[in-house]
Parts: structure tokens; C-alpha cells; sequence
């Protein structure tokens, strides 16, 4: 799981985002550089991974 340090937001790689037109089971780095948190529009640098 990898949580967005500003807001909270979580991306779950089991879960995907469908917001974000994101599958099921995408890997973190399979997510495009240009990805932005769905809740506060940070950037993808601006995430770190957390444990379950």
C-alpha cells in the first residue's frame, strides 16, 4: 500500500483506483510518472509505502 504523504490517501495494488482508471492489481511502478493523488492532487514522488 502506498500512502499519499499530504492527504492520507491510499492506493491499494490489490484494489487499483477506479477513479483514477487505475486495474485491479497494478504495481506501483507500472503507475505512469505523471500520476497524481485522486484527493489532493499531489505527486506521485509525494507517496510512500506503508505496510498493510
Amino acid at each position: 500500500m502506498y500512502k499519499c504523504n499530504l492527504c492520507g490517501w491510499e492506493y491499494n495494488e490489490q484494489e487499483g483506483c477506479s477513479d483514477c482508471q487505475i486495474a485491479s492489481g497494478t504495481q506501483w511502478n507500472d503507475i505512469p510518472d505523471d500520476f497524481v493523488c485522486p484527493l489532493c492532487g499531489a505527486s506521485k514522488s509525494m507517496f510512500a509505502y506503508v505496510a498493510e
